[in-house]
């Protein structure tokens, strides 16, 4: 008789614990998909990355603009640095994950394959650092925004939110903190400067001039100029 009771016990425990974990999970996923639409019109009014640069004492630099006050120059050169293939694929670029994996299991140096979408999608959502578990959400917000924003407006909410100096966020403070203009008067060169400091502007500096952006901002000015040229770059320039 005692059994039978701690067996019922044990049953109504498990029970309230999965009703509660199944509430926690709808609630969850309708909060994601509202907040998804929100943004899809209006910029995050915070991100957690933003959040923790205050609590780390880098502060924040930020000044959300329109897409089309960015100008040509620092979408084409955030393309050509961090996602070629941007206008392409939906989302996750696989060839490029399989070569990192294949990569990180035989060298010291770790490299990532991480599109624009993904880090607009950590960038928006979710935290810099994590396992699998982050991973996993990155895969569901990437896969959501793909499908509910566009490649406009991807390229829009990343050029606004991503990090690109100690504290300062979006293309618009970064033309402003490091050359004293706006996104939109950017050069070519200037802009390829910025890309080349993500994914780590803290490390990579743009002033003084670490040897990380001196060797690689020329090479994304030429790939620039060859991603001008096609097609679907240009439709997601208008």
């Amino acid at each position: 008789m005692a059994n039978s009771k701690k067996a019922k016990k044990k049953r109504t425990i498990a029970g309230r614990v999965f009703r509660f974990v199944l509430k926690v999970f709808i609630y969850g996923f309708l909060f994601s998909v509202l907040y998804i639409f929100f943004c899809k019109w209006v910029n995050p009014p915070f991100t957690i990355t933003q959040l923790n640069s205050i609590f780390e004492g880098r502060g924040i630099r930020r000044d959300y603009i329109s897409y089309d006050k960015m100008g040509d120059n620092i979408k084409l050169a955030v393309m050509a640095g961090e996602d070629q293939l941007f206008p392409d694929h939906n989302g996750f670029d696989f060839k490029s994950i399989q070569k990192a994996m294949k990569h990180n299991q035989t060298k010291k140096s770790l490299h990532g394959a991480s599109t624009i979408s993904q880090q607009t999608a950590k960038n928006v959502f979710l935290w810099q650092h994590g396992g699998w578990f982050r991973k996993g959400l990155e895969v569901y917000f990437t896969f959501m925004i793909e499908k509910l924003w566009g490649k406009q407006r991807i390229l829009d909410v990343y050029l606004n939110v991503a990090e690109m100096g100690p504290g300062v966020f979006g293309a618009e403070a970064a033309a402003q903190y490091y050359f004293r203009r706006h996104a939109r008067e950017l050069t070519a060169a200037q802009a390829a400067q910025i890309a080349s400091c993500l994914p780590n502007p803290i490390l990579f500096t743009i002033k003084p001039l670490s040897k990380r952006v001196a060797t690689r901002y020329p090479w994304i000015l030429r790939s620039m100029g060859y991603l001008q040229k096609d097609p679907d770059v240009q439709s997601i320039l208008k």
